[in-house]
C-alpha cells in the first residue's frame, strides 16, 4: 500500500536524438527532465539507460535544444494591444498610416478610446506626423491616443484631448506631439478607460505570442508613467495563475525610504528599476544629450532626474536590499546616473552597490569613462540591439538626430563586454518587436562593425543575461540542476559566428568543443519555434508538430 502523504513523484522526459547546446557537455544529443528541473545531458549512448525509467521520450529529428530566452525589456499590455489592436510600425507613409486609423476606428465601433502604437514619421517621405485634423477626421471624431514607436511622445485627437482635463496648461503640449506631463495625462486618460478584462486579453496575447517565439520570461518594466499598478498587479497575477512565460516586475518608481521600498515589494516588484526615466528618447529629441540635436541645434533633449536624485534613490534601495535602475539613452543621461551611482557607492560602500545588480535600461550613448563605471560598480546595461538595426547606420535616424560621426558611437555592445559589463538583451516592446534570434543577430551584426559581438555573446546575453540581471545565476542555461526551461528549434547546421573570422574558422572545428548555434547571416532563414517548455511545463507547442 502506498503512503498518501508522501510527495508524488515528479514526471521524468527523455529529449533525445538532437542537439542539446549545454556549456555541460558541448557534444550532447538528449536531456533528462525531472519535475521542473534538468536532470542530465549527455550523448545517445547514456540515454539508452534512461529510455525504459522515463515518462515520456521525446524524439528531436535532429531538432536543436537551447535554453528559453529571456527578454529583459518588454510592456506586456501594450505589446498586446499592438498585436491586436492599431499598429503603425511599418507604415510606409503618412497616408497609409490615416488609412490604417480610419479602417481601425471602423472595426471598433464600440471602443471608448483607441489606442494605437508604433508611427514614426521620420521613415515617411512627408517627414511630420499627422496632423490633429487628419486624426479627427480618420477617426470620425472619437477619440483617439496613438504614441510614437518609441511612446516617448503621442497623438491625440481632439476628442481624447477633451477626456483630459487641463492637458492645455501641461509642459509638452502643443499642436504638435505631446510630450512630457501632457503626454503622460493623455496615457493615464487613455489607460483608464481599459477594462481589466481589456487588459487581461491583452496580457494573454502578449504571453502566448512570446512563447510562440521561444520565450520563456519577461522583465515587465511597468510604472505610474507608462501603465499603472493595476495592470502590473493584473498582470503579475495572471502569470502565476496560467501557463506560459514567466513574468518578473518592476517598478519606475524613486523610492526615498524604507516605506517605499515595503510599497514596492507589495507591488510584486523585483525592484524600483525599468523605465525610471533619466531622459527621454532620440527620435523625440528628449533624450539628454551633452551637445545639442544636429537637427535641433536649439535643444540638448530633457533631463528628468539629476545626479542627486539618481544617488538618493539608489542609497535608499541599496539600504533596503532593492534594485535600482534607470532609463538613460542620452550621454548627458547616462553620465548623470554613474555620477549618481558612484556617489551612492561612497555612502553605502562599493561593494553594496556592486552586490545590489542595480540595472540601467537601453544605455545607448557611452563613453570610455562611463563604460567604465558600469563595471566598476557591476551594473546591468539592459539593452535592444534592434534600436541600431531600425534606426542606425549613415542614413538612419541616428545619423539625422546626431551627425554621423556621433551616432556611430551609439550602443558600443563589444566595448560593453571588454569591459566585463554584463548584458541582458531585449526588445523594449512594442517599441521593437518580440523576436529573440533578430536581437541576436542585430547584435552580431550590428551597424558599427567595431560595436559588434559575437553570436554567442548574444545568445547568453539573451538566455542567461536576464537571468543573472535578476540576480540568479543557476538559470538560463542547460545543465544539471538548473530550471527546466527551454526551446526545441527547427533550423539548418549549426555554425559559431564571430566578428573575427579567424576565431569562427578555428570554432567551428569540431575539436574546439564549442556548442554551435544556426547561421543568423542577415537573409538566413531563422530558426522555428516547436516547442517551448517553461519550468518543465510546455506552454508552446507549434501546430501540426
Amino acid at each position: 500500500m502506498s503512503d498518501s502523504t508522501a510527495p508524488s513523484r515528479s514526471r521524468t522526459v527523455l529529449l533525445r536524438g538532437g542537439e542539446v547546446h549545454s556549456p555541460a557537455d558541448p557534444f550532447a544529443t538528449a536531456m533528462v527532465i525531472e519535475g521542473d528541473r534538468i536532470a542530465w545531458i549527455g550523448t545517445e549512448g547514456a540515454a539508452d539507460s534512461f529510455a525504459d525509467g522515463v515518462d515520456e521520450v521525446v524524439h528531436l529529428d535532429g531538432a536543436l535544444v537551447t535554453p528559453a530566452f529571456t527578454d529583459a525589456h518588454v510592456h506586456t499590455t501594450a505589446t498586446g494591444l499592438a498585436l491586436t489592436g492599431l499598429d503603425l510600425s511599418g507604415a510606409p507613409t503618412l497616408g497609409e498610416a490615416l488609412a490604417r486609423i480610419r479602417a481601425y476606428a471602423a472595426a471598433r465601433p464600440h471602443d471608448e478610446v483607441l489606442l494605437g502604437t508604433g508611427w514614426d514619421a521620420a521613415a515617411w517621405p512627408e517627414q511630420r506626423p499627422p496632423r490633429r485634423a487628419e486624426l479627427d477626421e480618420a477617426t470620425g471624431g472619437r477619440p483617439l491616443y496613438l504614441t510614437r514607436i518609441d511612446v516617448h511622445s503621442a497623438l491625440a485627437s481632439t476628442a481624447m484631448l477633451d477626456l483630459t482635463p487641463g492637458v492645455t496648461a501641461r509642459d509638452g503640449y502643443g499642436e504638435g506631439p505631446l510630450t512630457g506631463d501632457a503626454h503622460h495625462a493623455v496615457r493615464e486618460a487613455a489607460h483608464a478607460t481599459l477594462s481589466p478584462r481589456r487588459r487581461a486579453e491583452a496580457q494573454r496575447v502578449a504571453r502566448a505570442h512570446a512563447a510562440s517565439l521561444g520565450i520563456g520570461a519577461l522583465h515587465e518594466c511597468a510604472g505610474p508613467e507608462i501603465s499603472s499598478e493595476d495592470d502590473l498587479r493584473q498582470l503579475l497575477d495572471l502569470a502565476a495563475a496560467e501557463p506560459g512565460p514567466r513574468v518578473h516586475g518592476y517598478w519606475a518608481e524613486p523610492v526615498s525610504s524604507a516605506k517605499d521600498a515595503d510599497r514596492i515589494r507589495e507591488l510584486g516588484a523585483l525592484g524600483a528599476a525599468g523605465d525610471l526615466f533619466a531622459d527621454g528618447s532620440l527620435g523625440s529629441h528628449t533624450a539628454h544629450l551633452c551637445s545639442p540635436y544636429a537637427d535641433a541645434p536649439h535643444s540638448t533633449g530633457t533631463a528628468h532626474l539629476d545626479a542627486d536624485d539618481i544617488t538618493a534613490h539608489v542609497v535608499a534601495c541599496t539600504e533596503a536590499g532593492l534594485q535600482a535602475g534607470f532609463h538613460a539613452i542620452g550621454d548627458a543621461a547616462v553620465r548623470a546616473v554613474t555620477d549618481g551611482m558612484r556617489r551612492a557607492a561612497e555612502k553605502v560602500g562599493t561593494d553594496r552597490v556592486r552586490a545590489a545588480r542595480h540595472r540601467v535600461e537601453h544605455a545607448e550613448m557611452l563613453t570610455e569613462e562611463t563604460i567604465a563605471a558600469f563595471a566598476e560598480l557591476a551594473l546591468t546595461a539592459s539593452v535592444q540591439p534592434r534600436f541600431d538595426e531600425t534606426w542606425g547606420g549613415e542614413h538612419g535616424m541616428y545619423a539625422r538626430r546626431l551627425g554621423t560621426e556621433r551616432a556611430r558611437t551609439l550602443n558600443p555592445y563589444a566595448a560593453l563586454l571588454r569591459a566585463g559589463v554584463p548584458l541582458a538583451l531585449g526588445s523594449d516592446s512594442p517599441v521593437t518587436p518580440l523576436g529573440p534570434w533578430e536581437t541576436v543577430r542585430a547584435a552580431a551584426f550590428h551597424h558599427t562593425p567595431e560595436h559588434r559581438i559575437s553570436v554567442r555573446g548574444a545568445f547568453t546575453a539573451h538566455t542567461r543575461g536576464g537571468w543573472r540581471a535578476i540576480g540568479q545565476d543557476d538559470a538560463g542555461v542547460l545543465a544539471p540542476g538548473a530550471p527546466a526551461d527551454y526551446a526545441v528549434w527547427r533550423t539548418g547546421a549549426l555554425i559559431v559566428q564571430t566578428p573575427d573570422t579567424r576565431v569562427a574558422n578555428w570554432s567551428t572545428d569540431p575539436r574546439s568543443g564549442t556548442p554551435g548555434l544556426p547561421d543568423l547571416t542577415p537573409g538566413a532563414d531563422l530558426p522555428v519555434c516547436l516547442r517551448t517548455v517553461v519550468g518543465g511545463e510546455t506552454v508552446y507547442t507549434r501546430p501540426d508538430e
